[in-house]
C-alpha cells in the first residue's frame, strides 16, 4: 500500500508521509497494551498519578515543536496551537488532580456483621479514536482519563494529524517502569472497525461526525461493547436585549472564527433581539473586517487556510442558498486562495430564515448567520430546533434569564456570557445527535471503570 501523504495546507509541501499499519501491525500494537494492562490495573492510584504526571513532562518538553507540527499539519496559526497547549496542561493537571478522589472505592453506611462498598475496576484496553481539529486536546481527554483509570490505551489519531498521535506513544509508550501503555495505530477504518467487531478491545472513545458516530456505534452494537460518542455541534448563540453587545460581539465572532470555525463546540448560529439587533450587527461587522488571513506561522496572522479545502464547497453552497431565500451577505461568502491555499472568508450573513442550511447543518467554517428574534421564548424555539445538542450561549445582564433558559435548553452545555470553552471541571457532553457518553470532569472515570460490589458477611467477634 503507498504512504499517505498529508501536505501542509498552506505551503502544500509535504508534512508528514507514512504507510498505514496493516491488521498485523494493528494486532501487535493491541498485544503490547494489552500485555501492560495487568499489571498497571494492580497499581494503585497515586502512584499512577505520579507515572503519568512525569510522562506528561514530554509534552512540555517538546512544546514549541507539538505547536509547530499543529499549524504545518492543519495550518492553524502558531498563536492558537501553542494556546491548545496551554488548554492541554489545563485539562491534564485537572484530571491528575481529581482522579484518586474519584476513583476511590465507596463504603457504604455500616451495618452491623457486614462490609459494603463500590470499587471501580478498569475495563482493560480502550480504544481511543481521536479528531484533527483540536489534536491534542481531544485525544488528552480519552487518553490520560483511560491511563488514570487503570486502563491501557490503543490511540488512533485522525490521519490528517497522525504525527500528534505519535507524540503521545513518545510521552505513555515507553515509560520504564510500565512500558506499553500507550500505542497508535495508524490504522484504515476497515481495520480499525476489525478491532471492535472482534472484541479486541473493551471500550471505544470516538470523537467525530455524526455519520462516523453512527457507523461506531453499530459496531460497538455488534460486539456488545460500550461507546463514548463526541459528535457534532451546531451551536446557538442568543443575544438578549440587556446583553453588554460590545463583549457580546466580541465573544461571539470569536467563538465562530476561532480555528477557522473548525470547531464541534464553536458558535454556528447567532439569534439576537430585534431591540439590540442593528447595534450588535455593527459591533460584529468591524471585528469580522479585522480579520487577517495568511501565513499561519506570522504573528499577525489571526486566520489560517481550511485544513480541508473541499469545507469551502459546503460554505459556498450554504451561502448561497442563503442569499437566493433572501438573507443579506454583509461580508464574506467565498473562499479565497492565498498562494496557492485554500481560505475561506469571514462571513456574516443576515436575515437567514430557521429552515436553511446555513442554520440547520454544521460546517465547520467561519460562518456567522445572524437571525433577529423577538424575545427569549422565540429565541428558545430555535436553539432547540435542531437535531445536535452540544453547547448553547445566552448573553444577557440577567442571571435569572439565564438559569430560566438554561433549564428549557437541550444542549449539554449552556454558558451564560461565553462560549467555545471547555472548563475540565464540568462534564462534556451531547444530547441528540451530538454524542453520548462524558468526557472531563469527575464523570469521565466512571464511563471508563465498571462497577464491583463488595459485600461481605463478617464472622462473629
Amino acid at each position: 500500500m503507498p504512504p499517505l501523504v498529508q501536505t501542509n495546507p498552506f505551503t502544500m509541501a509535504i508534512a508528514a508521509e507514512r504507510s498505514r499499519d496493516d491488521a498485523s501491525l494493528v494486532a501487535e500494537k493491541l498485544k503490547v497494551v494489552r500485555q501492560a494492562q495487568a499489571a498497571w490495573a494492580r497499581t494503585p492510584i497515586s502512584p499512577r498519578v505520579e507515572v503519568l504526571r512525569g510522562a506528561l513532562a514530554y509534552f512540555d518538553r517538546q512544546r514549541e515543536e507539538i505547536a509547530t507540527d499543529i499549524t504545518t499539519l492543519m495550518g492553524k496559526p502558531l498563536a492558537q496551537s501553542r494556546n491548545e497547549l496551554n488548554g492541554f496542561f489545563e485539562r491534564a493537571e485537572f484530571l491528575l488532580e481529581t482522579a484518586e478522589a474519584a476513583l476511590a472505592p465507596e463504603t457504604l453506611p455500616e451495618v452491623e456483621g457486614f462490609h459494603r462498598r463500590i470499587e471501580h475496576v478498569p475495563l482493560g484496553v480502550v480504544f481511543v479514536i481521536s479528531a484533527w481539529n483540536y489534536p491534542l486536546m481531544i485525544s488528552l481527554n480519552g487518553v490520560l482519563a483511560a491511563l488514570l483509570a487503570g486502563n491501557t490505551v490503543l490511540l488512533k489519531h485522525a490521519s490528517a494529524t497522525a504525527p500528534i498521535g505519535d507524540h503521545f506513544e513518545a510521552a505513555f509508550g515507553n515509560i520504564a517502569s510500565h512500558p506499553g501503555l500507550l500505542r497508535h495505530a495508524f490504522a484504515s477504518h476497515q481495520d480499525a472497525g476489525d478491532v471492535i467487531r472482534q472484541r479486541q478491545v473493551h471500550h471505544v472513545i470516538f470523537t467525530g461526525s455524526v455519520q462516523g458516530g453512527r457507523a461506531i456505534s453499530r459496531s460497538c452494537g455488534e460486539a456488545m461493547l460500550d461507546c463514548h460518542l463526541e459528535l457534532g455541534g451546531k451551536d446557538a448563540a442568543y443575544v438578549a436585549a440587556d446583553a453588554d453587545l460590545l463583549a457580546a460581539a466580541e465573544t461571539i465572532v470569536d467563538g465562530c472564527m476561532y480555528n477557522a470555525g473548525q470547531s464541534c463546540c464553536g458558535i454556528e448560529r447567532v439569534y439576537v433581539h430585534d431591540n439590540v439587533f442593528t447595534e450588535f450587527v455593527d459591533h460584529a461587522t468591524k471585528l469580522i473586517e479585522a480579520y487577517q488571513l495568511g501565513d499561519p506561522t506570522d504573528a499577525t496572522t489571526t486566520m489560517g487556510p481550511l485544513a480541508d479545502p473541499r469545507a469551502a464547497e459546503v460554505m459556498e453552497q450554504q451561502v448561497a442558498e442563503a442569499r437566493a431565500g433572501g438573507a443579506r451577505v454583509v461580508r464574506g461568502g467565498q473562499r479565497k486562495m492565498i498562494d496557492g491555499a485554500t481560505f475561506f472568508e469571514p462571513t456574516l450573513v443576515l436575515h437567514p430564515t430557521a429552515g436553511m442550511a446555513i442554520m440547520r447543518e454544521e460546517n465547520f467554517g467561519p460562518l456567522m448567520p445572524v437571525m433577529r428574534v423577538s424575545d427569549d421564548e422565540e429565541a428558545l424555539s430555535h436553539i432547540n430546533d435542531s437535531e445536535l445538542g452540544l453547547t448553547a450561549a445566552v448573553f444577557t445582564a440577567s442571571r435569572e434569564r439565564a438559569e430560566k433558559m438554561a433549564a428549557h435548553i437541550e444542549a449539554g452545555t449552556v454558558f451564560m456570557n461565553r462560549c467555545d470553552y471547555l472548563d475540565p471541571a464540568l462534564p462534556w457532553t451531547g444530547y441528540k445527535l451530538s454524542g453520548r457518553g462524558t468526557g472531563l470532569s469527575h464523570h469521565a472515570f466512571h464511563g471508563l471503570t465498571k462497577r464491583k460490589a463488595i459485600h461481605f458477611k463478617l464472622p462473629p467477634g
